[in-house]
C-alpha cells in the first residue's frame, strides 16, 4: 500500500471522521444534533478509559519493538495498548451508526481505515486497534442503551 495513504489512514483519516461529525451537525435538525452529541460524548469518554488502560500496560509500539519508522505525521509516543485513535473512530462510528445504519455505514468504513492505518504504519499491533474497535463500541452501545447522554442533559 502506498506510504501516503497508509499516512493519511493513520493521522488524519480520524480527523476527517471529527468534519463528518461537524457537517451532521450543521444538517438541519435536532435529532442530527443529539446525535452528534451523542458520538462526540461517548468518544470523549472511550478515549479517557483507553488512556486509563494505557497508564495500566506500559507496551512499547511496534516501530520501537521491530526497529522501524513510523507511516505517521507524527511520531506516536507512550504505550501502544489499546489505539485510542480506533477508541475515538469507533466511539463516533457506532454511535452514528445506531442512531442512522444508512450514515453508520460511511462512518464504520472510516473507522476501520483509521486502525488498518494505525498497524500498517507501524504505530499499534493488530491487538491494540482490536482493544480499541471493542472499547469504542462497548462505550458507545453502554450510551445508548443507557441513555447516558440524555440523563447527562437533563432529559
Amino acid at each position: 500500500m502506498n506510504e501516503l495513504l497508509i499516512t493519511f489512514m493513520a493521522s488524519f483519516l480520524v480527523w476527517a471522521i471529527f468534519a463528518g461529525l461537524a457537517i451532521l451537525w450543521l444538517i438541519d435538525g435536532k435529532i442530527k444534533r443529539e446525535q452528534v452529541f451523542h458520538a462526540f460524548f461517548s468518544a470523549l469518554v472511550a478515549w479517557a478509559i483507553a488512556g486509563m488502560v494505557k497508564a495500566v500496560l506500559p507496551i512499547p509500539r511496534p516501530y520501537v519493538t521491530f526497529g522501524v519508522n513510523p507511516l505517521t505525521a507524527t511520531e506516536p509516543f507512550g504505550p501502544t495498548f489499546p489505539s485510542q485513535h480506533t477508541v475515538v473512530s469507533f466511539a463516533i462510528a457506532f454511535t452514528i451508526w445506531l442512531h442512522d445504519k444508512k450514515m453508520g455505514v460511511l462512518f464504520i468504513v472510516a473507522a476501520v481505515g483509521v486502525g488498518m492505518g494505525r498497524i500498517l504504519s507501524n504505530a499499534h499491533f493488530p491487538l491494540d486497534v482490536i482493544g480499541g474497535v471493542a472499547i469504542g463500541i462497548s462505550i458507545a452501545y453502554l450510551f445508548d442503551r443507557f441513555h447516558i447522554t440524555n440523563r447527562l442533559m437533563g432529559k
